[in-house]
């Protein structure tokens, strides 16, 4: 597994990053034991760079597969949604406790959209910043699916920026997948380390995914790329993708084959607290039942963890 370095943050990486996401209770749910392997058979196998969030209650898996795999180096990003100083602290507390960490390496704003989102959020960023002062966090940044907040940070001078970008442009929300690349270059020639978000356009686009992957890695702004893995089988097919820069014709045949949707359980209430929180808009009231539009949706699993009656999941 190739190790590079994340823009000019000092931290190195493996170029695959794991995407914790998948692994909790926003999408697959897995047994801690069971979650907890995968990520130790992902530092066997040389992934040494994990990507979490406070929203996505993975510090669990994490903390145990480290502890599985013997505790090896390993860079590990979290994110909060916070925007006061105090939440930042909370949350920054939180995942050095659940994490068994002194220091997380790279803690971020979650899901910011533009400057004015930033400027809502300074208070949880100049905190983030104190904490990076003090060696608790070794590099600050955010994610997000929107062009004009990849300009924003840069303009900051953020560290790391996590963007969404894929070969079909799928997710962007406010422009096309050309801009996002401009939008990147920029960044990355100020030296902001970049890696990367839903180059499968969160399983839209399994059936090619080598392609897929083929070319977020050809753009010569992306450090590493996050990929979210739910089994043993899932980690070595990327990993052997990312060593060989192909999937053999049995992992792209099983990846073709994969397929995963949002489903909505009959006991949904109508309440629209998930319309308000998709990133994607794919998300919509009809006749008090909400309602899905496949070809926007994402299966990020983030209205799932909004859902006060648990009524929605990525299976």
């Amino acid at each position: 597994m190739r190790q590079v370095p994340l823009g000019h943050t000092g931290i190195t990486v493996s170029e695959l990053c794991f995407g914790a996401l998948t692994i909790g209770p926003l999408q697959a749910n897995l047994p801690l034991k069971q979650g907890a392997e995968v990520v130790a058979h992902a530092l066997r196998s040389g992934i040494s760079f994990f990507d979490t969030a406070q929203f996505y209650r993975t510090y669990d898996y994490l903390r145990e597969g480290l502890r599985l795999a013997g505790n090896p180096e390993a860079i590990i990003c979290s994110k909060t949604y916070a925007y006061s100083r105090q939440g930042a602290m909370d949350a920054v507390e939180e995942a050095r406790r659940k994490l068994d960490r002194d220091v997380v390496d790279i803690f971020m704003l979650h899901e910011q959209e533009s400057d004015l989102t930033l400027r809502g959020h300074r208070e949880a960023l100049d905190y983030l910043y104190d904490c990076k002062a003090k060696g608790i966090v070794k590099a600050v940044g955010i994610s997000t699916h929107h062009i004009t907040a990849v300009k924003a940070a840069t303009h900051l001078g953020l560290d790391v920026i996590h963007p969404l970008i894929n070969k079909a442009g799928l997710g962007i929300v406010d422009g096309n997948r050309e801009e996002m690349e401009t939008a990147l270059y920029a960044a990355h020639q100020k030296g902001i380390g970049i890696y990367a978000m839903k180059a499968l356009g969160g399983g839209n686009l399994f059936r090619s995914a080598d392609a897929c992957l083929s070319y977020v890695r050809s753009l010569g702004c992306i450090d590493a790329v996050a990929v979210g893995m739910q089994s043993v089988d899932e980690v070595d097919a990327n990993v052997g993708f990312f060593s060989r820069g192909h999937f053999s014709p049995a992992e792209e045949a099983a990846l073709s084959a994969k397929s995963r949707h949002l489903h909505i359980d009959d006991w949904c209430e109508g309440c629209g607290v998930c319309t308000r929180v998709c990133p994607q808009g794919a998300l919509s009231l009809k006749a008090d039942k909400v309602y899905c539009q496949a070809d926007r949706c994402l299966l990020c699993g983030y209205c799932s963890g909004h859902c006060p009656a648990w009524a929605i999941k990525v299976v």
